[in-house]
C-alpha cells in the first residue's frame, strides 16, 4: 500500500471513530439535515453565525467512514471561519472530490483535506464525501428554518 493510501486510511478511520464537533448546538443554531438514499448516510449539521463569521459548527449524523470522516474534518476546517471562506471551500471541496481540481489546487487546500483527493477514483463515493458539505451549505443558506439536502 502507497504512503499516501495509508494516510488516506488512517485519516478516515480515526476521523469515523472519534469524530470530532459531534453533538448538537443548543441554542440559536441554524441547521439542516443531509441524507443520502443510495447508501444510508444521513448527517445532520449545526451552526452558529457571527456577523459574518461561522463562529461554531457541529454535527450529528450515521453512515459510512467516508462520510463521518468527511463531516468531522469539514467541521474543524470552517469553524471561526468568514462565511464568504467556508462558501469557497465548500466549493473547492467539491471540485476535489469529482477531479476537476488542479494538483496545485490540491495543494492550496489544508492538508487534512487533502485525502479526500483518491475519492474521485470512486464515484460512488463522491456522495458519501460531499453529502456533508452540500448539508453546511444549506443550514448557511436556510437561516433558522431546517433545510433536508437529499442527494439524487
Amino acid at each position: 500500500m502507497s504512503s499516501v493510501s495509508e494516510l488516506y486510511q488512517s485519516v478516515i478511520l480515526d476521523h469515523n471513530r472519534t469524530p470530532r464537533n459531534y453533538g448538537r448546538l443548543e441554542g440559536d443554531a441554524r441547521r439542516a439535515r443531509g441524507y443520502n438514499p443510495l447508501c444510508g448516510d444521513e448527517c445532520t449539521v449545526w451552526l452558529k453565525v457571527e456577523g459574518d463569521t461561522l463562529a461554531d459548527v457541529r454535527f450529528e449524523g450515521q453512515g459510512c467512514a467516508i462520510s463521518k470522516a468527511s463531516a468531522s474534518l469539514m467541521t474543524m476546517a470552517v469553524k471561526g471561519k468568514p462565511v464568504a471562506e467556508v462558501e469557497a471551500l465548500t466549493e473547492r471541496f467539491h471540485s476535489l472530490v469529482t477531479g476537476r481540481l488542479t494538483e496545485a489546487e490540491q495543494q492550496a487546500l489544508p492538508a487534512r483535506l487533502q485525502v479526500f483527493s483518491n475519492v474521485a477514483q470512486f464515484p460512488v463515493r463522491v456522495k458519501c464525501a460531499s453529502m456533508p458539505w452540500h448539508t453546511l451549505k444549506a443550514a448557511l443558506a436556510g437561516g433558522d428554518a431546517p433545510e433536508l439536502v437529499e442527494l439524487k
